[in-house]
């Protein structure tokens, strides 16, 4: 494997794949940290993957087939501790006069790449993480501390032998790409929503895109842990017959997140509690039991005991549940306070979970656009 362009290409997949993984933490901790997710924020967290991919791909890649007799040729090529031996690969390659020879220099080039390559690292690490210039420093030494240890060990011994040239002066000029990193960091200070709108703690408006967003988390978690217990359940006692595997990897996850939990708690679903939405009754308060369920068996719930049946008896049901699934986000967007189908047929109302629980305020505003208006606070209408 040699062309970079694969290198990349791997760099980015493993950068989507690290951002599903991470997208609910995610999600949870902004809403706790911040009171708001923000779409800039977001942008800025998943190129901070990318990039951790990036200088991942680049410290295994490529990787040359390492045989005895290649070991045996690259024996004495793996380690260099000379510093600033790159001055002198500057001088030795230098092939003519002037800027643009200079430029064209590998040497030159090769140095200027391992300061470049740490910049972001050290704008992302003062901006996203807050740290002071020693800990930006302290972490781009470390970090290329570790690059340069693994390929010093052959990926910590996987290979045969070491495949690429562990250098300290690369372990210099990254550490000083962090630091200039540090101080272009304010840079992106430039992309909007780097600010919270508001104190974590103050409630925020209930917008169609909150509330979509729970509903996805909602999805995907009930996928994730029906996946997890049917993997363990079929390891532990083999493959189970349909009915079963539908009961265990669809109904049950689907009753645990959607129903025990907002019972257990204030109502909210898994995917609600996310992103700090709950649902109120009439009185501002924790729906009765009876709406609950109601709302459970009309929503999401509904959904997945659908997708049960479809599994376990193939009675056309998969057509139902498509269906509840469109309804369900259409009327989250559309209607008054994004209540979705499963709150209009429940009495149920979609309120910020910071906001109080009582009702005795009077009524207020309603954005529909998702704007900043009183509705996003869970007021009654």
């Amino acid at each position: 494997m040699t062309d970079p362009t694969i290198s990349a290409v791997i760099a980015v997949f493993a950068g989507f794949v690290l951002a599903g993984l991470l997208a609910v933490p995610y999600v949870a901790a902004s809403y706790r940290r911040r009171g708001e997710l923000g779409f800039w924020r977001v942008l800025l967290v998943f190129g901070f993957l990318i990039y951790a991919m990036s200088l991942w791909t680049y410290t295994l890649l490529p990787i040359p087939e390492t045989t005895a007799s290649w070991c045996a040729e690259h024996a004495s090529s793996h380690l260099q501790l000379r510093p600033f031996q790159f001055v002198a690969d500057i001088r030795r390659e230098q092939t003519g006069a002037g800027l643009r020879a200079f430029l064209r220099n590998p040497a030159v080039q090769q140095a200027v790449f391992n300061v470049a390559l740490f910049v972001p690292l050290g704008m992302f690490v003062r901006h996203l993480f807050r740290r002071g210039f020693l800990a930006t420093v302290a972490i781009g030494f470390a970090v290329s501390l570790f690059i340069e240890c693994t390929q010093l060990t052959g990926v910590w011994f996987l290979f045969e032998c070491p495949y690429r040239l562990a250098d300290v002066d690369d372990l210099l000029m990254n550490t000083l790409g962090a630091a200039v990193g540090f101080g272009l960091a304010p840079l992106l200070r430039l992309l909007p929503g780097n600010e919270p709108s508001a104190p974590a703690g103050t409630p925020r408006p209930v917008t169609a895109r909150r509330r979509l967003l729970g509903m996805a988390v909602d999805v995907v978690s009930v996928v994730l842990l029906g996946t997890t217990v049917g993997i363990v359940t079929t390891l532990l006692a083999g493959e189970p017959d349909t009915v079963v595997t539908a009961l265990i990897a669809t109904l049950l996850p689907a009753v645990l997140l959607l129903f025990v939990i907002p019972v257990a708690g204030n109502g909210a679903s898994f995917g609600q509690r996310v992103v700090l939405l709950r649902p109120a009754g009439p009185d501002g308060g924790k729906p009765a039991p009876w709406r609950m369920i109601v709302r459970f068996l009309a929503g999401s719930g509904g959904y997945f005991t659908l997708l049960t049946l479809a599994s376990a008896v193939n009675g056309g049901f998969e057509p139902l549940a498509n269906l509840l699934f469109f309804v369900s986000g259409i009327l989250a967007i559309r209607p008054l306070g994004h209540q979705g189908l499963s709150g209009l047929v429940a009495g149920v109302r979609v309120v910020d979970a910071r906001a109080p629980d009582d009702s005795d305020e009077p009524p207020a505003t309603v954005d529909v656009h998702g704007g900043a208006g009183q509705e996003g606070i869970g007021r009654r209408q």
